[in-house]
């Protein structure tokens, strides 16, 4: 069940950050293509944050020191351009043009994903 509602807000956190950028682009013709990509893609998001995320963590420990972690929000940019690079691979039609997109899209899905967590919590 946990991971049922971990897919459900990535895809309602990634779904406002395509609404809110033009750099990241969602495929599919109908709204029921474009729900069932955005649940995709989510899955794909949250394998990546699952398995890649925490060996980067691990491997920029220093960097966090450095930079009193604000090097987190550079990696949840890269794992989000990494995520668009597996969609592109798979053609599932999920796309983030530019470092700059994705990290203002990380940064947006960040926000998102603390909220719906705080409130699905309970």
């Amino acid at each position: 069940m946990s991971a049922l509602i971990t897919v459900v807000v990535n895809a309602v956190a990634l779904g406002v950050a395509v609404w809110l950028f033009d750099g990241i682009r969602l495929g599919g013709d109908t709204d029921t293509d474009r729900a069932l990509t955005l649940v995709l893609v989510a899955a794909i998001f949250g394998l990546v944050n699952a398995i890649v995320r925490p060996l980067v963590k691990i491997l920029s420990l220093p960097l966090y020191l450095l930079t009193l972690g604000l090097i987190a929000f550079v990696i949840n940019a890269l794992m989000l351009m990494l995520t668009s690079w597996i969609s592109e691979q798979l053609a599932v039609g999920f796309v983030v043009e530019g470092f700059w997109t994705a990290l203002g899209g990380a940064i947006v899905i960040s926000i998102i994903d603390i909220l719906l967590s705080a409130v699905l919590r309970d």
